[in-house]
């Protein structure tokens, strides 16, 4: 049986990914590190506009002008939770800023705080919330 502050912790992930398909929905396009994110985002329910930043040999350049090109005023920066998914966050951050694309890293931080000493990519969230709900019996 899991603890109750697991089981909260799940909640809150399952929250966060809610409000994440809400916001998606809206429009806001989703940068995440690669075709793995994409799919597993996918598999999270989460329908909107997802841009892998790594697929085929893309460039930050390449990804900057893509985002530019949808004329949007905020992007949601869903890198990975290790050191090069921090560091990524951090240039990209800093290049929309210039660009006045408001880069919302709200999900990012609540992912990591919630799961990131278990999980350290995108990719790994949805099976890491399946092991809980086996380890639950299916009851969140």
């Amino acid at each position: 049986m899991l603890s109750t502050s697991l089981k909260r912790r799940v909640e809150k992930v399952l929250q966060l990914l809610d409000r994440l398909a809400r916001e998606s929905a809206k429009g806001t396009p989703i940068i995440v590190e690669g075709r793995k994110d994409v799919n597993t985002l996918r598999d999270l329910a989460i329908k909107g506009d997802i841009i892998s930043a790594k697929t085929s040999g893309r460039s930050l350049l390449d990804v900057l002008g893509e985002v530019e090109k949808r004329s949007k005023h905020e992007v949601i920066l869903l890198m990975d939770f290790d050191r090069r998914g921090k560091e990524g966050t951090k240039h990209l951050t800093q290049h929309f800023e210039k660009m006045r694309i408001k880069p919302n890293l709200f999900f990012w931080r609540g992912l990591l705080s919630l799961v990131g000493r278990d999980v350290r990519d995108i990719e790994g969230l949805a099976t890491y919330l399946e092991n809980l709900k086996k380890k639950c019996g299916n009851r969140i």
